[in-house]
Parts: structure tokens; C-alpha cells; sequence
């Protein structure tokens, strides 16, 4: 029988890794075609990096980071969620996905960043907990939406708050003449801010913070809206979703983070605890004040319903801000729908609500 050199062997296992690494770069440099179907197998080291604070929060107390670990999926997380933020970190290449409302993934698609919609959660009874009021400065005289006219109003272009302003207006029958609108980035309490000092006269403040304001100024009120404000998504770089590596990460990532929303709805006080004591330093009182003035979450069946609002709401941006027109349904990854269904399972919303 004849024997191989020990320098044959050597030469056939270093071709075989060679082999190897050539074929792992050529599935690195491979882009995924957005009409594909999602991965299955995550490879070996794919990291994703996400600004998504309060379900990194949820998944560490739920255990539910050990699937996560399971599915070969390893996350950066980063502090940082919202639209400027998540825009800037996306620019420089800092960032893969990030926790928005609805409106960032318009103003990415304006600015020149490409982005994808994988995940969409709604509000059950979302006129009985809105994301926002409208504070009223003391002194402002602002009792109803037919109030505003005249008026000052904090305004942020390129942020949630500035599109509900416009909404707002155009649901009281109101123009952008017939207000003032004060450009004010909404960044940590600046809005709060600008109406104790009366620089504003209105501004929206997300609903967990009235009463703090209220109580902070003598004489502060706030308004509902009457609209519905529970966008609630998570979008990434397109180019994100296009690696197969993080597409088939982000499959296993979109099943982890709906489960960990339906176990925020099952423990309150868990998730109270977890993000806003916690991560956000609020007392354990105010921790589970917020969980509660926030009502309970739904993962939807079908995004159709998200999608039409999103595209009135892009109609009337570029209307109103002199964008160009824009096809929602490019900016969405219906791929991820069936997903994070799937994950739900008998939980999925199938009413009016999705």
C-alpha cells in the first residue's frame, strides 16, 4: 500500500483551506437580492449592530438573549434609536438597524440613505394611549385643537413630532400660515424646555412625560390629539438586509424581538423595570407609570394597514415640506412580515389595529 508524504497531506489541507476561505469571501461579497428569500443558517461571527435600547433591555431579563446566542447571531448594541441619530450613525457606517417611528425611514429616503422596514408593532387601543400630547405653555390658552391658531409650536421637520404637528393642523381645518412653527430638534427634554420658558406655545411631549411637566410647570396643561401616533418600526441599511449574513442574522433577530414585545405585555412590572428603572433611572413608580400609560403592544398579521398611513403621511410631508414624492412600499421588507408573525404565533393581531 502505498503511503502519502507527510508533505502531500500538508499541501492538500492548506488548498482546502484556501478553498474554504475563498469560498466564505465570495459569500461575504455576495449581495442578497431583495426579491430572495431570507437565510436560514447564520454564519459563523455575523454580528449585527442595533440601536434598539429597550428590547436589548427586555431580551437581557427575559433570557431571551440565549436564543439569540443560540441561532450563532452576536449584537453591538448601541445607545441610540430615533430618526437624527440613527440617520447620522447609518451615514457613517456605525450602524445597522435602529428603533424608529415611522417617519425616519421618509427623511433617510430624502437624504440619500437607503433603508428597509423589517418590523412593525401597534398600539391595541392607540387613541386611548397616544405616544403624545400636545403640552400647552401656562398662560397659552390652548384647550382645543381650534385653539392652535395663532399660536407658537415647537416643529421638527425630519422627526415623528414634526410630522404629527402637521397632521394635527390639518385635521383642525389649519394651515402652516395660520400658526408659527419653531424649528426645535426634540432631544432629551428640549421640547419641555421651550414651553416652561414660553418660547413655545405647543409642542408635542411624549406622553409618559405630561405629568412631569405639568407638575415641573404651574399653570402647564396638554391636549390629546385625536390621531393615531403608534408607529412603532425597526429599519435597517438596505445594504444590511442585502448581506446574506446579516439578512439571515436579522430573520433570527425579528423572532427574538417579537417575542420579547409580547413578553414586555405579559410582564409589566418586569419591563418596567429593566429599561426605565433601570436603563432610564426612573423611580420603580414612575418605571411602571410609563409601562402602563403606554397600553399594550400587538405584532400585526399583515402591515397593510401601517403602510397606508405611512404613504398619507409621505403624501403629506412632500406636500408640505417640497419633497419629492415617494412609494412607501419601497421602503418596506415585506419579507420580515411573515416573520415576526410566525413568531407571534395565535398572539398575531388580526383586527382593525394591525
Amino acid at each position: 500500500m502505498r503511503r502519502t508524504s507527510r508533505s502531500t497531506v500538508v499541501a492538500v489541507l492548506a488548498a482546502a483551506v484556501l478553498l474554504a476561505a475563498g469560498c466564505a469571501e465570495e459569500q461575504a461579497g455576495t449581495e442578497l437580492e431583495l426579491t430572495a428569500a431570507l437565510p436560514d443558517q447564520v454564519p459563523s461571527g455575523t454580528v449585527l449592530r442595533l440601536g434598539d435600547p429597550q428590547i436589548e433591555s427586555i431580551v437581557g431579563v427575559s433570557g431571551q438573549d440565549k436564543e439569540l446566542a443560540a441561532a450563532g447571531v452576536k449584537v453591538e448594541w448601541a445607545n441610540i434609536s430615533g430618526g437624527p441619530k440613527s440617520i447620522q450613525a447609518f451615514r457613517a457606517d456605525k450602524l445597522d438597524c435602529s428603533a424608529v417611528a415611522d417617519i425616519p425611514s421618509l427623511f433617510a429616503a430624502w437624504t440619500g440613505t437607503s433603508t428597509k422596514i423589517v418590523f412593525q408593532s401597534v398600539t391595541l387601543d392607540p387613541l386611548k394611549y397616544p405616544i403624545y400630547k400636545l403640552g400647552v405653555a401656562p398662560g397659552a390658552n390652548v384647550a382645543s385643537l381650534a385653539d392652535l391658531r395663532g399660536k407658537k409650536i415647537a416643529y421638527s421637520a425630519g422627526q415623528a413630532q414634526g410630522a404629527l404637528v402637521l397632521r394635527v393642523l390639518q385635521k383642525a381645518g389649519l394651515s402652516r400660515k395660520d400658526v408659527k412653527l419653531v424649528e426645535l430638534t426634540s432631544t432629551g427634554d428640549s421640547y419641555v424646555t421651550a414651553l416652561g420658558s414660553k418660547a413655545v406655545d405647543v409642542a408635542p411631549i411624549g406622553a409618559q412625560n405630561i405629568k412631569l411637566y405639568e407638575a415641573k410647570y404651574p399653570g402647564a396643561s396638554s391636549i390629546g390629539t385625536g390621531i393615531r401616533d403608534d408607529a412603532s418600526t425597526l429599519y435597517c441599511l438596505t445594504s444590511a438586509v442585502q448581506d446574506p449574513q446579516k439578512a439571515a442574522a436579522l430573520k433570527a433577530y425579528v423572532g427574538v424581538r417579537t417575542r420579547a414585545v409580547l413578553w414586555a405585555n405579559e410582564h409589566p412590572d418586569g419591563y418596567a423595570k429593566a429599561f426605565y428603572h433601570d436603563h432610564e433611572g426612573l423611580s420603580e413608580a414612575d418605571a411602571k407609570a410609563v409601562v402602563e400609560i403606554g397600553g399594550i403592544k400587538g405584532i400585526p398579521k399583515t402591515w397593510d394597514a401601517a403602510i397606508t398611513r405611512l404613504q398619507e403621511t409621505a403624501d403629506l410631508l412632500a406636500k408640505e415640506q417640497d419633497h419629492e414624492k415617494i412609494d412607501v412600499n419601497t421602503l418596506v421588507d415585506r419579507r420580515f412580515e411573515a416573520v415576526q408573525a410566525a413568531a407571534a404565533g395565535s398572539q398575531v393581531v388580526t383586527g382593525d389595529a394591525a
